[in-house]
């Protein structure tokens, strides 16, 4: 395998490129634009490997994009690359149509271009996978679960412009014949997140002994997903996925955003029983606008037709993740010192 993997220096991108490299054995070419979110430290441990190389490029740069894939050759591209957060998206939303539309028709038209050259069994075999979010469609009752066939109803800035290159996906498949393969997870949580988002927001924050912001009153649900299983889940479609289809991959763990931190703070209690209890630092305070109230993956149509699993519980899973922040301060203390110090993100000013 030679894969490009857009994205490659964020949180899940980072998994998925760290898997493919040490795990997988292949060749990969890592393109991110270093954002914000992108960070080169998450790729520390293969800085050195021979089958990995790097390059700064904005997937919105057409030409840069193109001589990547004419330089490279690729059998796959898995396709990250994403502006992600929707609370930066409720007062920035114009760079998340830029990334997110753009950058992803820039991506598409690359790729048919390329795929367009290729002759025989490189051309059979070549794959454009898409990585999408359940955010697109939109929120759901008490009870029932997502499917490849829910109808999108995207309700942020965000999830608008992930459906909207979710559709573009789709549609280069349909129009063109690019063999895409498109994927919707549920929310990652692991080593290397960003600590805008809240499982890491909470751990640090309990760490330095501030206080643990819940929009509302918690009562929001969400299907949690090792970010460890995503990438090895990606890897699954990219190789065995059916072009045109959609694949859905999450954890089967929904969660309440107060259960999760309220876990959080369990686990600290046991590692830190010095600042206990962790708790105390909880507050609820008012909610985000267009705030979906349940997201759930049926992820059968992988866990069948692929034979994947998620290898981890959230009880696992959210204990390893504990416990990695607290042995790498390394990594994630220059972010909260120089980058983001775990401020409110997404209040719209008031008008009138």
């Amino acid at each position: 395998m030679r894969v490009i993997v857009t994205g490659g220096a964020g949180f899940i991108g980072s998994a998925l490129v760290r898997h493919l490299v040490s795990d997988l054995g292949a060749e990969v070419l890592t393109v991110d634009k270093l954002t914000y979110a992108g960070n080169l430290a998450s790729l520390q441990s293969i800085a050195n490997a021979p089958n990995h190389r790097f390059t700064k490029l904005d997937i919105c740069d057409g030409a840069g994009i193109a001589e990547a894939f004419e330089t490279f050759r690729p059998t796959h591209v898995m396709h990250l690359a994403a502006e992600s957060h929707v609370d930066r998206s409720i007062t920035g939303a114009k760079d998340f149509i830029e990334t997110n539309v753009i950058g992803t028709f820039t991506l598409l038209e690359a790729a048919r271009r390329y795929w367009g050259g290729l002759d025989g069994e490189a051309k059979r075999d070549f794959r454009f996978l898409h990585v999408s979010t359940d955010e697109v469609y939109g929120s759901l009752g008490a009870d029932g679960l997502f499917t490849e066939e829910t109808p999108y109803d995207p309700s942020s800035p965000y999830s608008s412009s992930k459906a909207a290159s979710d559709h573009l996906a789709i549609a280069w498949q349909r129009t063109y014949g690019l063999p895409v393969v498109v994927s919707n997870c549920s929310n990652n949580y692991g080593p290397y997140h960003f600590p805008e988002k809240l499982i890491p927001l909470t751990i640090l924050n309990a760490l330095s002994g501030k206080t643990l912001p819940v929009y509302g009153n918690g009562a929001n649900v969400r299907d949690w997903l090792y970010v460890e299983d995503h990438a090895k889940a990606l890897a699954t479609i990219v190789t065995r996925g059916e072009p045109g289809h959609k694949y859905n991959v999450g954890g089967r763990n929904e969660r309440s955003n107060i259960e999760v931190v309220r876990r959080i703070c369990a686990i600290l209690d046991q590692l830190k029983p010095s600042a206990a209890p962790h708790d105390r630092l909880i507050t609820f305070v008012a909610d985000r606008p267009g705030h979906d109230q349940r997201y759930a993956i049926d992820a059968t149509k992988l866990e069948r037709s692929l034979g994947w699993q998620a290898a981890e519980t959230f009880d696992s899973g959210i204990e390893k993740t504990v416990r990695w922040y607290l042995d790498n301060d390394w990594w994630w203390r220059p972010l909260r010192d120089g980058v983001y110090g775990g401020e409110r993100l997404g209040v719209l000013e008031k008008t009138g």
